[in-house]
């Protein structure tokens, strides 16, 4: 069974920092991408970044870009999304997905995610 283990989240004050988890189950990721998406409250599901296990390839939503890093380890079964400078328009629920790849554009998978994560919450208050 695929399944995506997500952790990480939390309460944090506006300027701070948190590290989401992602880890992989039942499978590996090295013919694959990682995207991480966030809902905030009364909004819609929205990417804001992917990494492609394939090549490499990061792409991050205006919105982060600049303040959050995405990363993957070397046995391709985990990837990170380092966050800094929080906002409190960074408060919402974050989900980790696998995509088939990450294009220029974001996560892309035709057919839909091979796997979807729980959620974390993370809230950005002071």
């Amino acid at each position: 069974q695929l399944q995506l283990v997500e952790s990480g989240g939390g309460l944090v004050q506006p300027g701070g920092s948190l590290r989401l988890s992602c880890a992989a189950s039942g499978f590996t990721l090295d013919k694959s991408a990682i995207g991480w998406f966030r809902q905030a409250p009364g909004k819609e599901r929205e990417g804001i970044s992917c990494i492609s296990f394939i090549d490499g390839h990061q792409w991050y939503a205006d919105s982060v870009k600049g303040r959050f890093t995405i990363s993957g380890d070397n046995a391709k079964t985990t990837a990170y999304l380092h966050m800094n400078s929080l906002k409190p328009d960074d408060t919402g629920v974050y989900y980790c997905a696998a995509p088939r790849f990450c294009s220029g554009y974001g996560p892309y998978s035709p057919g839909g995610m091979e796997a979807w994560s729980e959620g974390t919450q993370v809230t950005v208050s002071s």
